[in-house]
């Protein structure tokens, strides 16, 4: 089991003075990016989480385009808004505002994370970081959360049932439309920098 210490430590040796670097924590839904992530962050000085879930495509238009059932798939994020704000990111020296995503109201909310002058290190976080070349391009490391399928499950419908749904529903989605988006991202894992255990950071 990988020991935040040891986390810490490697994400540390990336947020060196100069160039601002990008950390990228991918892995399948329900693995524990997002706690990860604000983990590393709270231990690092100068860094800062900016979500890939900030770039959910809003409840309204996914049901415009009648995506709104396969929500957390590929085609339902603004994949090309969020290869260029890490471009921004990796580029520009003012502040730079990014979204982020409310898992109460089910929506982002824009202009939500100030990523100041000063933040030497990005943590990124979400499903197709490995996935998708344009922003793959765009990290200087991209780690691979791999928790134990069982263990993955369970605290993804734990989160679903936090957030409103029903356990019967919780379970429909987590074993429907989560199942599939694991799957895919699960067949980019070998293209990861690091593969990281599943453990309680």
């Amino acid at each position: 089991m990988t020991e935040l210490a040891a986390l810490v430590a490697r994400a540390g040796r990336l947020a060196t003075p100069g160039a601002r670097r990008i950390l990228g924590i991918a892995g399948p839904p329900g693995a524990g990016k997002s706690r990860l992530a604000a983990r590393l962050a709270a231990e690092l000085p100068a860094a800062i989480v900016v979500g890939m879930d900030g770039f959910h495509l809003a409840d309204a238009e996914l049901r415009r385009r009648g995506l709104r059932d396969r929500k957390g798939a590929p085609e339902t994020f603004d994949r090309a808004g969020f290869a260029a704000l890490l471009a921004r990111l990796r580029t520009e020296t003012g502040v730079i505002y990014a979204p982020a995503f409310d898992r109460d109201l089910e929506d982002s909310i824009a202009a939500a994370v100030a990523v100041e002058p000063s933040v030497r290190l990005v943590l990124t976080e979400g499903n197709y970081l490995l996935h998708w070349p344009e922003v793959r391009r765009q990290l200087d490391e991209v780690w691979y959360l791999d928790p134990e399928p069982a263990q993955r499950r369970a605290a993804l419908v734990a989160r679903h049932v936090r957030h409103g749904k029903a356990a019967d529903e919780a379970a429909a989605w987590t074993d429907g439309p989560d199942q599939r988006n694991a799957e895919l991202v699960a067949a980019d894992r070998e293209l990861a920098d690091l593969l990281v255990d599943w453990g309680e950071w």
